[in-house]
């Protein structure tokens, strides 16, 4: 090897690390710049089994948690089993692509308030008989940086209720709506910082 490929080489290697580095920080840590995710969105569509159930959630962190809030509408009226899945890939018409709960702690399937539970465990949420379900969680485990961060990911809502016990997924039949969980438009902000004039 020429003194010129050596040195190419091993500049190359120094990059490839340093790049690795900075991909597990931001994966781990806010991103000062931005001031940190402030708020997420998630836009829900139906599934080829959901007839015409949509929806917006909206994910805005708090000191004591991630609040989500929403309405999703198209139900039928009843309890529905609502998780955030690990992909962010809703384009089977089953939404079997936005793959099983998100579990990065490798915990059972439980109810929203177990010590022990899927950090994309929210339980359900109540159609009225109008098929309208107003949602309001505050969730502690939610996170939008980090092992827990829930950004990228996918939001389902389910056919049944969830039982908040039966392995993997409490029982919810089949995926009705689907969405992926992205930063809100002006979320991402330095604090201070002017928002950008239309």
């Amino acid at each position: 090897m020429t003194r010129k490929s050596f040195v190419f080489a091993m500049a190359t290697g120094a990059a490839l690390v340093a790049l690795t580095a900075i991909g597990s920080w931001a994966q781990h840590a806010e991103v000062p710049h931005l001031g940190g995710v402030t708020k997420a969105i998630a836009v829900l569509h139906a599934t080829k089994k959901g007839g015409d159930v949509h929806g917006k959630v909206t994910f805005t962190r708090t000191p004591k948690g991630i609040l989500v809030e929403g309405t999703v509408e198209g139900l039928t009226p009843g309890l529905h089993g609502f998780h955030v899945h690990e992909f962010g890939d809703c384009s089977s018409d089953d939404a079997m692509s936005a793959g099983g709960h998100f579990n990065p702690t490798d915990m059972p399937h439980a109810g929203p308030h177990a010590d022990k539970r899927h950090v994309g465990d929210l339980g359900n949420i109540e159609a009225n008989e109008k098929g309208v379900a107003k949602i309001d969680i505050l969730d502690s485990a939610l996170s939008f940086s980090g092992d827990h961060s829930i950004i990228g990911r996918g939001l389902i809502v389910h056919a049944k209720a969830d039982d908040l016990k039966s392995a993997p997924a409490g029982a919810a039949g089949d995926r009705v709506a689907c969405g992926v969980i992205g930063v809100a438009k002006g979320a991402g902000m330095m604090s201070g910082s002017a928002p950008a004039k239309k």
